[in-house]
This record gives C-alpha cells, structure tokens and sequence, in this order.
C-alpha cells in the first residue's frame, strides 16, 4: 500500500496502456521521455513532485520514446520533453520542452 507522498509514476508500455491510461476516473499526466536527454532531465523532478502533490486526483505516467515508439508516435510526440493530459482518453493539454511546475498544472488544475 502506498502511503500519500509516495512516487507512484506507472512505465507506460503497449501492453499496460488501455488499463492505465484508458480505463479510469481521473486525469492522465503522460510524460515523453528519453534517458539521454537534457531536458527530460530537467523536467523529471518537476513530474515527480506532481506525482506526489497530487496523489490520488492525477495518474501520472511515463512512456520512453526509445522503447515505445508506437505510443509516442500515435500522440505525435516528435519532440522531448512532451508533457500531455487526458481526461476521459481525451488530449485536454499538452507541452513540448522543459515547463515550470505552475504550467503543467495548469493542464489539468481546472478539472478538480
């Protein structure tokens, strides 16, 4: 059981994605990444601290563009990082490059 405050970010992969993202009651936060890069880097700590904040009211997720190509192209992530928000399998936000923490929430902040 995962107490509040815990990191609880999901890997998203083709054979999780419908469960994870799909089938649920709250917002979606998926961040494109790859491990070689700066920005993603920089971005990380600023989705972790998310994940924690938000606990409950926001699913936060990764997806590797290295290893799931698929999943980044059917967003068109053609560049990293990639922040988007789904609420209900819709695209209500989405950010290309490094964000500050205040701009990310302001994707889904409205919805609570």
């Amino acid at each position: 059981m995962l107490k509040k405050g815990m990191i609880r970010m999901i890997e998203l992969s083709k054979e999780n994605f419908e469960k994870e993202v799909m089938d649920g009651n709250v917002p979606v936060l998926i961040d494109f990444y790859a491990d070689w890069c700066g920005p993603c880097k920089m971005i990380a700590p600023v989705i972790e601290e998310i994940d924690i904040e938000y606990d409950d009211k926001v699913k936060v997720c990764k997806v590797n563009i290295d290893d799931e190509a698929e999943i980044a192209a059917s967003f068109g992530v053609t560049s990293i990082p990639t922040v988007i928000v789904l609420k209900d399998g819709q695209i209500i936000g989405k950010n290309i490059g490094f964000a500050p923490k205040s701009k990310i929430e302001e994707m889904f902040s409205n919805l609570q």
